[in-house]
């Protein structure tokens, strides 16, 4: 039989708090450790932002609030920056630091600009979703490829 787990924790941003909702098929935590990890179609929401996995680790300091969250496994996902950009992709792993605000994609990453028609493939890409600022880097033997519509001019 399958469980579904849906657990709701909340974190604190500047001034609002935001709700964080996971759903997976099992969980397990150590509070002393601060690890929790979740397994199996493990689903994230956060505002504008979703995460799909198959397993999501998530550490959390001594106030229970996240401080870094780990996700492996066939990872794909939806972000959205302070600045309203609209980021979709996948990656084989995905780090996030909460209070960075930055996402570490590792392996295979396709990270699209969703709202921009930018595209950028490599194997290491970060994204500051506080700025938008994002950097990539391929392997020795793979470069990083970048993807951009740009518009024709019209012929009069």
């Amino acid at each position: 039989m399958k469980y579904i787990l849906l657990l709701t924790l909340l974190m604190s941003s500047s001034l609002l708090a935001e709700q964080l909702k996971i759903k997976a098929d099992t969980f397990s935590a150590d509070q002393s450790k601060g690890i929790s990890v979740f397994k199996g179609n493990v689903n994230i929401i956060k505002n504008n932002d979703e995460l799909n996995a198959s397993k999501v680790t998530i550490y959390t300091d001594k106030k229970n609030q996240p401080t870094k969250f780990i996700a492996v496994g066939d990872v794909s996902f939806k972000i959205q920056t302070d600045e309203k950009s609209r980021y979709q992709g996948r990656a084989n792993r995905v780090v996030y630091k909460p209070l960075q605000k930055e996402y570490y994609f590792y392996k295979n990453v396709v990270l699209k600009q969703m709202n921009e028609k930018k595209e950028i493939a490599g194997d290491e890409v970060v994204l500051n979703t506080r700025d938008g600022r994002a950097y990539a880097k391929g392997l020795e033997k793979k470069p990083v490829i970048m993807i951009f519509d740009i518009p024709e001019a019209k012929k009069e």
